[in-house]
């Protein structure tokens, strides 16, 4: 529930300050226009009365034996544009009307489920403290935070059973996961190593919100959404609020963090519009195969300060002077060689044959190393071991056996491990969310 007390609490806020931001003009093509970061703690105020949404007040749908009301419904989409700063239009009010009804629909799921569960009850304490967090980001008291919600049409008890809901889903998806969402040490050595290798590439660091248009109608439904989404954003609706409640992606319980992309890993058709993107700009829609992707690129670098890499060879001496057939027996006996060693075997194999040289050469900068060396220090997977390699002073194995990322962007394993298990159990809950879906009977009434 942090993330999401944190945005509720800004979106408030702002209300109450009603600040407005500026935006600039596109800048590129890809792009549709410049936001401003201070827009995620000071979006621009909300219309002054309440918007009115014209829907019949009886039941608009039945989630097995639970139904959603006009009112239900009416109230989900004033608290959904409470959240995100997204002002209702004509244009709009269809999308924010469907992604209230999903979420509904949703909810109404998820509290039946946690009714199997008896002893996981969430208690009034427990809801009131979050609502008390979100008044105290909004800089006001609980009492008045839900008194500013009533005024603007929206029932205290709305966001309670909201945050009960949350609360309680939460719970249950931890307690039956977490053994299943737990990482092991291959996964994090693994993850520990993709990084590493991709210390050099460029990468971009990204917000994202996917419009998975299944679940909105279809293609056309997704790009009209999004490029409402997107006006709404470059008007000053903050970026993070609009991801969390809109997004289909699994980062939209972080607010749309995808944190950072190395560049080459994505869809062809992302990976153009990142290039393009300049540090600050939202992208326009990008369609995609499924939905509809909307990116908005935080920063951008060509890659960690510093790749560093641990090193053994072998080698035969010959000097630069040394003759062709010289050079080629030593390369033929090294190309014996090669096959038989490892990281670990390297150095004893060397002591023990007359005519070769041993070491270790401890851990380097890549950039610092030998030109000869740095293309096997780059991409050779690690415990490998190159085939020969000459330079001025002879023929060289290497062996590259270990290597990690230098510099403030090394990884720390804890941080990887704590990432891979939150990853994890977001799949898991989707999953589970999906299964119910599937089995319920969801009727819509006409």
């Amino acid at each position: 529930m942090r993330f999401q007390r944190y945005l509720t609490g800004v979106a408030i806020a702002a209300l109450l300050a009603g600040t407005a931001m500026a935006q600039t003009a596109p800048q590129e093509p890809a792009a549709a226009g410049t936001l401003n970061p201070a827009a995620e703690q000071a979006p621009p105020a909300a219309p002054t009365a309440a918007p009115q949404f014209q829907m019949a007040d009886g039941i608009l749908a039945t989630v097995n034996d639970s139904v959603i009301t006009g009112f239900d419904l009416r109230q989900r989409m004033l608290l959904l544009i409470a959240m995100t700063q997204v002002q209702p239009t004509p244009e709009n009010i269809p999308a924010i009307q469907q992604e209230a009804l999903n979420a509904l629909i949703d909810e109404r799921l998820q509290i039946q489920e946690l009714a199997n569960y008896e002893d996981l009850k969430v208690a009034d304490e427990e809801v009131n403290e979050e609502i008390a967090a979100m008044a105290q980001e909004a800089g006001v008291t609980a009492q008045a935070y839900l008194a500013f919600l009533e005024s603007g049409g929206i029932r205290p008890q709305t966001l309670r059973e909201q945050i009960r809901t949350q609360i309680g889903w939460q719970q249950l998806v931890g307690g039956r996961f977490q053994s299943r969402a737990r990482v092991s040490k291959g996964a994090v050595d693994a993850a520990m190593r993709q990084r590493a290798e991709a210390a050099s590439k460029k990468q971009y660091l990204i917000g994202e919100i996917y419009i998975d248009a299944a679940r909105v109608g279809g293609q056309q439904a997704a790009m009209n959404g999004a490029a409402q989404l997107v006006q709404q954003m470059v008007q000053g609706a903050p970026f993070q609020a609009v991801a969390q409640q809109f997004s289909a992606a699994p980062s939209a319980t972080r607010g749309g963090d995808a944190g950072w992309v190395v560049a080459g890993t994505v869809n062809p058709t992302l990976q153009a519009a990142m290039d393009q993107l300049e540090v600050g700009q939202l992208s326009r829609p990008i369609p995609v195969e499924g939905g509809v992707y909307i990116i908005y690129m935080r920063d951008k670098r060509d890659g960690a300060s510093a790749s560093l890499v641990q090193l053994k060879q072998v080698m035969v001496e010959l000097p630069e002077t040394a003759s062709e057939a010289e050079v080629q027996a030593a390369t033929q006996r090294l190309t014996a060689l090669q096959p038989q060693l490892s990281c670990e075997t390297m150095l004893q194999r060397a002591t023990s044959e007359q005519g070769l040289l041993g070491a270790d050469l401890g851990e380097a900068d890549v950039q610092n190393l030998a030109p000869q060396f740095q293309q096997v220090a780059r991409s050779a997977p690690v415990g490998s071991v190159s085939t020969p390699i000459r330079t001025p002073l002879g023929l060289h194995l290497v062996g590259v056996c270990g290597r990690r990322v230098g510099g403030a962007e090394a990884p720390d394993p804890r941080v990887i491990e704590n990432q891979l298990f939150r990853q994890n159990l977001a799949t898991l809950g989707r999953r589970y969310m999906r299964d119910l879906r599937d089995d319920a009977l969801i009727e819509f009434k006409q």
